[in-house]
């Protein structure tokens, strides 16, 4: 007769039906927090795609570090004992949870007052509050796969443990796939973090009925399963097999995060592109740990050979519809992640080595993690590891091949050979021709910066956008041009405020080269926000290429620059009573095409207003080559009950070397401006224009719904 004990934590679940849910459920809740965390503390950091990586990073080390323990417990600890040790981590997270939802708006969200104070060592300070929010709840589903499956090792003998890798994976790809289309679009932030912990404690009550039945000494060495032989599977692990696991797992985790920085950087650090290169990762992982027979390294080496072509040609074609870009770089990472993974699977040990197999896996993700994040920052001055890491995908193909040559695979291993040294040779020329296309560069937490001089021009680049350019000849220095020359909508705006030459306080959201200065009159105060250091450095002259603010100054404009978040500043200002009564407040704060959502939301918005004088102009540009953001200004300005303008600047092809074609939009509480006779027939005040566009808060954005043709 069972003890009352035993009757909570047995049937109706089977022990099978335990052991699946329980490993469904914690892979679905690991990759479910990731975006939701990220998702909540982006604008606290500038909303700068680098977060994304700091994020995914933390969450690789604590993966190693569950699955350390994971490894540990399986060994040193008799299984009779394992369950004290297990139930009481599962009962001190369960508590945790609890009381932290006493005194945050969620147990996994993090109060306001959490966020930074400065901008200084962001990544370490994204890790101090992952830890304090999120750290032991994930540290255990971290543990729980490797854990479950040696359980069902030692108590389903002669059964493999592996296919339940693949239910975990399985369970990953749902929690990821349903937060940016279920998640996300119906609940708040707040309401996340609720249902997130709730389902944590159910988790935690599955994964004690679990570990309670350990506490019995009835367990015997796990039987090896009857499977088919596959390539590595030997009776001791050499160190080859280990630094190949670690290489392979290492590779694929570069790669995918160099495919999410190229993405974000060009779109959006939004979660639905965090999202899409995670979930190739992960379904290649399902693919190929359900067997042998879904992997074909011929097929897969073609595949990622054609796809490497059209990556490198694209650049070729400008005007190649973003989707289409976005599909290419998903389906080039599909084959690095297939292939790889699928060797790595080739080369899985024994069951009895399955812990420290998984160990190995993880410390080789989060080494990637830490050379994105800590290492290549320091070695490179640009995203130098997205070639590097293709160069050594091919090179590891081509030692995998070698070693495994015999008379029959002769043929095929020729072939991978001559395929791998040329695709290294052709990536590595394009890398050479890439960095000698500026003549400054410099890299940090918030992405890549480059001068470029062009016609006696010196431009300022991100990604691939330009971000102020200025002449080099001292009779040019002065003139504003890019995307704010005489033409442009923020020149017509400028010039025609009543205010203008009269002492105009102007806040600018994104300094740049610094351009919007030069049209700055005596005793004007023209009040920059600005988040990347670097930016501050060459606005103020650093290296000889820009001297709007200096050339300002001497006019008697008084410029003053706030580094940080500009969004945190402004709200620090509110808070403590100050109102800046800009005449004109002009947002510009876009890295390369992606855009900061946070700065665009309703909440935003309504801040700036506050910031706004009675007859202040909020400027907003929206120049952009892959999305449309005129839906979002109309909704927005019919939401707050403003008045929309916008101006757009077409400059002919021939003549876009010094002028570009930009976008600008204005809202304001009164209607004036746009009827000044100076702006007739320039402005569109889409009086006829229309959107169903769901207006953007700081708890829901839908950046595809914005994207150019689709």
């Amino acid at each position: 007769m069972l003890s009352p004990a035993d009757a909570l934590f047995h049937p109706p679940f089977t022990a099978m039906k335990s052991y699946t849910s329980s490993i469904f459920l914690s892979a679905f809740l690991i990759f479910q927090v990731q975006p939701m965390i990220a998702h909540y503390i982006l604008p606290w950091f500038g909303g700068t795609n680098s977060v994304w990586s700091a994020v995914v990073l933390f969450f690789q080390l604590m993966l190693v570090g569950g699955y350390f323990y994971a490894d540990w417990l399986s060994k040193a600890i008799a299984p009779e004992r394992q369950w004290r040790i297990h139930g009481a981590l599962l009962g001190i997270a369960a508590v945790l949870i609890l009381g932290l939802g006493f005194v945050w708006p969620a147990p996994v969200i993090p109060s306001a007052s959490w966020k930074p104070s400065t901008a200084e060592q962001p990544v370490l300070y994204i890790f101090f509050l992952l830890t304090i929010s999120v750290g032991l709840p994930y540290f255990i589903l971290a543990s729980n796969s490797p854990l479950i499956q040696n359980w069902f090792a030692h108590t389903q003998t002669g059964r493999s443990p592996y296919w339940l890798y693949a239910l975990s994976n399985a369970g990953s790809l749902f929690g990821l796939l349903s937060y940016p289309f279920l998640i996300e679009p119906s609940l708040r932030l707040g309401e996340q973090g609720w249902l997130w912990s709730g389902l944590y404690l159910l988790f935690a009550v599955l994964t004690f009925a679990i570990v309670w039945r350990l506490r019995r000494p009835n367990h015997s060495p796990p039987a090896q399963p009857k499977e088919g032989v596959h390539i590595a599977a030997p009776a001791e692990i050499t160190l080859v097999h280990r630094l190949l696991w670690l290489a392979l797992s290492a590779i694929t985790s570069v790669m995918m995060l160099a495919v999410t920085n190229r993405l974000t950087q060009e779109i959006a650090p939004v979660p639905m592109l965090w999202i899409l290169p995670l979930t190739i990762y992960l379904l290649s992982f399902i693919i190929a740990f359900a067997g042998e027979q879904y992997y074909h390294r011929q097929a897969f080496l073609a595949l990622l050979t054609l796809t490497s072509i059209g990556l490198l040609l694209t650049p070729l074609f400008p005007n190649v519809p973003i989707i289409l870009q976005i599909g290419l770089n998903l389906l080039f990472l599909f084959a690095i992640c297939m292939t790889a993974h699928g060797e790595i699977y080739r080369l899985r040990p024994s069951t009895q080595h399955l812990t420290h197999f998984y160990l190995l896996i993880s410390v080789g993700g989060a080494a990637g993690g830490i050379i994105v994040n800590f290492i290549t920052p320091l070695l490179f001055n640009d995203y130098w590891e997205f070639y590097i890491g293709w160069i050594i995908t091919y090179l590891l193909l081509l030692f995998l091949g070698a070693k495994q040559l015999n008379v029959q695979q002769r043929k095929p291993t020729i072939l991978l050979g001559a395929t791998a040294t040329s695709m290294s040779i052709l990536i590595g020329y394009v890398m050479i021709i890439d960095s000698q296309t500026s003549i400054w560069r410099e890299r940090n937490f918030y992405g890549v910066l480059r001068v470029v001089e062009r016609e006696n021009v010196y431009m300022l680049v991100h990604g691939l956008t330009i971000h102020g350019a200025q002449y080099a000849t001292a009779d040019k220095r002065d003139r504003p041009i890019g995307y704010y020359g005489d033409d442009s909508g923020i020149s017509l705006v400028v010039k025609n405020h009543p205010r203008y030459g009269q002492g105009m306080k102007v806040g600018v959201i994104g300094l740049g080269a610094g351009v919007l200065a030069a049209y700055g009159q005596k005793h004007d105060i023209y009040r920059f926000y600005e988040i990347n250091p670097l930016v501050i450095d060459l606005a103020n002259g650093a290296h000889g290429f820009f001297s709007f603010l200096s050339d300002s100054q001497a006019r008697a404009v008084t410029i003053e620059i706030i580094p940080g978040d500009a969004r945190l500043s402004l709200e620090d200002e509110r808070n403590r009573g100050e109102v800046q009564g800009y005449d004109i407040l002009i947002v510009d704060a876009f890295s390369s095409d992606s855009i900061p959502v946070h700065l665009l939301t309703q909440e935003a918005l309504e801040l700036y207003l506050h910031h706004l004088a009675p007859d202040g102009i909020l400027a907003i540009h929206i120049t952009n080559r892959n999305l449309d953001l005129t839906p979002l200004i109309w909704t927005s300005a019919r939401q707050l009950g403003l008045y929309a303008g916008i101006v757009r600047n077409n400059i002919p092809q021939d003549e876009q070397t010094v002028m570009f074609p930009s976008i600008w939009s204005f809202l304001s509480r009164q209607p004036t401006l746009f009827s000044q006779p100076a702006l007739a027939g320039k402005v569109d005040t889409l009086e006829h224009y229309s959107s169903n566009l769901r207006p953007w808060t700081d708890d829901y954005s839908n950046i595809f719904q914005l994207l150019r043709g689709w």
